[in-house]
């Protein structure tokens, strides 16, 4: 089925331009199956790091001198060997939907998005192998984390772009006049959930203390529930905005309560544990996988603020023509 993109030429949408393209069932339900992968990624990865896994394979790229043979699951080795394993099946997934979306996709943006996605993968990839290499420095720890996630959140965005209601539904779009918009807001969500994100990784680590990670979530939760509080109070009727910025709630909410288990958990009762306890690996690994979760949605509400509710800019030029004349 063919659907009709329209873009507007100007942030005041005085103009439209139309995109002929085409829906494309199967590109867009691999395109949703790479960012389930991505998440099962990320969950694996959690596992590693929460069982302190990280160094139970010694060697990069290759494990124990081998590429795919499988070592002997002994301790934290069946972590750490099972999330290099997803993961390599991963970066051949993302090489698959690149090609695929290159071959296939007329939106030359979409394509560049594809192409980054690879090239987000392989750099993912290699700050993975540096942590091992390094003996996981906190900051490449972080990094690797990092880019983790950020990758998700592009495998998401590609999953949204190529679905139907994006290709082929015409948008409903009503300018917001209020400071700050709502997609400064959404904005100000992901800056605020990166900065999380970063402040977590270093302290999982162990390269820095709790108290900046607990401090910050406080801003978190602020501006995530401002955020949300807009998009429902105000433009409820449109279903592309309504949606996500309930699941955002409800998974702050969540990730809030996780957030205290989790800290409970490894800094209260599991401080002088000799290995990482059921508890404090349940909690850490759900918590990170709530944390990915989040973030994407946050992603997804910024780019349906953007698409359905643009800044509505002044029109001053007649104000400034009316002012002259008045002189």
């Amino acid at each position: 089925m063919r659907g009709l993109l329209f873009i507007p030429a100007d942030p005041r949408g005085n103009t439209l331009k139309a995109i002929l393209t085409t829906y494309n069932r199967a590109h867009h339900a691999f395109a949703v199956f790479t960012a389930c992968a991505t998440f099962v990624v990320i969950t694996a990865g959690a596992l590693v790091t929460s069982n302190d896994a990280g160094l139970s394979v010694p060697d990069w790229p290759t494990s124990f001198g081998y590429l795919v043979k499988v070592p002997r699951f002994v301790g934290g080795i069946r972590y750490e060997w099972s999330h290099r394993m997803v993961a390599g099946t991963l970066v051949t997934l993302t090489l698959a939907i690149a090609i695929w979306t290159l071959l296939a996709e007329r939106r030359r943006w979409l394509r560049w998005l594809a192409v980054g996605a690879f090239c987000t993968v392989i750099a993912q990839a290699i700050l993975g192998g540096l942590t091992v290499l390094f003996f996981q420095p906190p900051a490449v720890s972080t990094a690797h984390a990092t880019v983790a996630q950020t990758f998700f959140c592009i495998a998401v965005a590609i999953a949204l772009f190529t679905g139907r209601k994006w290709v082929e539904e015409q948008p409903r779009v009503e300018f917001d006049p209020r400071r700050p918009s709502l997609f400064t807001l959404t904005l100000l969500s992901i800056f605020v959930l990166y900065v999380q994100l970063i402040l977590g990784g270093m302290f999982r680590h162990h390269g820095m203390s709790w108290w900046p990670h607990v401090v910050n979530a406080v801003i978190v939760s602020f501006v995530l529930a401002w955020t949300a509080i807009r998009a429902l109070s105000v433009y409820s009727q449109i279903e592309a905005l309504r949606r996500p910025a309930i699941v955002m709630l409800s998974l702050l909410i969540t990730q809030l309560c996780l957030g205290f288990t989790a800290f409970l958990a490894r800094v209260a009762w599991g401080k002088d544990a000799a290995q990482p306890e059921l508890p404090m690996v349940v909690a850490t690994v759900s918590h990170v996988a709530v944390g990915a979760l989040l973030l994407a949605t946050t992603v997804v509400l910024a780019i349906q603020v953007w698409r359905h509710v643009p800044v509505a800019f002044e029109e001053r030029i007649p104000q400034v023509q009316g002012d002259a004349s008045a002189a």
